[in-house]
């Protein structure tokens, strides 16, 4: 179960600076927060919430990561820019 873990850990973490597959990754986590299949039906008391709670976490984390790298290129290129017209 552990080596699964990290399979699918590096898997997703090598896949989702992608932006194609980060848009995928917010979508397809989304839709299943949204949706009635759940992998731990939240009948049971912590076990069900928990992951939800862990993806609601991983999405807010990819959305934030992808707002700062936004801002990091607007703010590069707002700079080259400016470089540009004061030569």
């Amino acid at each position: 179960m552990k080596v699964l873990s990290k399979i699918v850990h590096s898997f997703v973490r090598s896949n989702i600076r992608n932006p194609k597959f980060r848009w995928f990754f917010i979508v397809a986590s989304l839709a299943y927060l949204v949706s009635p299949l759940d992998i731990s039906p939240d009948v049971f008391p912590v076990v069900g919430l928990l992951d939800d709670g862990v993806l609601i976490t991983l999405v807010a984390s990819e959305v934030s990561q992808f707002l700062i790298d936004r801002r990091k290129a607007r703010k590069a290129s707002e700079s080259t820019m400016d470089t540009a017209k004061s030569s």
